[in-house]
């Protein structure tokens, strides 16, 4: 890990927090139908939202933006979408799109585009922390994300991530 770079390193309790902010944000009004998180890191977030929120219909979207899960890890071109059939029929279907962390917010714009684009009649999105020193995005966060947890400008570490993350050792 780069010594230059602050690193946060998030609780479960820190999590609750996000998803509770997240859920709050989404009401009142027609909750989701379908859940779709962002693999992989979006996928435990999109669990915990879908329990809080009573959804039952969660999916998955395999799209990266980046090489590998380093600090600072070198970008792909454009988010790379991998099994796009996984995300399945959204057709008609209010569907909220979910990742841990949008860094440019560029991978969470594809996979809300992909799931617009399968026929969704609405499409939310949900991010439990912005790092905004990487923000690229041509809108502010705030008004490109429907829902976020937590707003940094620092390396995230979640607590579902591997001992190697925080250590730089073996579990």
């Amino acid at each position: 890990m780069a010594a230059d770079v602050t690193t946060k390193y998030l609780t479960w309790d820190d999590i609750a927090d996000q998803t509770e902010r997240i859920t709050r944000a989404l009401g009142p009004g027609p909750l989701p139908q379908t859940v779709v998180g962002v693999v992989r890191g979006g996928l435990v977030p999109a669990v915990i939202l879908a329990h809080r929120l009573g959804v039952r219909d969660v999916r998955a979207l395999e799209i990266t933006h980046t090489v590998d899960d380093s600090t600072d890890a070198a970008k792909t071109a454009r988010p790379v979408t991998r099994n796009s059939a996984s995300l399945g029929d959204v057709a008609g279907r209010d569907v909220l799109v979910v990742d841990d962390v949008a860094g440019t917010g560029e991978t969470l714009a594809a996979a809300a585009r992909l799931v617009e684009q399968a026929g969704a009649a609405r499409v939310r999105s949900a991010v439990l922390v912005v790092n905004t020193a990487n923000w690229t995005g041509d809108r502010p966060p705030a008004h490109a994300v429907t829902s976020i947890g937590e707003t940094v400008r620092c390396w995230v570490v979640f607590p579902w991530e591997s001992a190697v993350d925080r250590t730089g050792e073996g579990a």
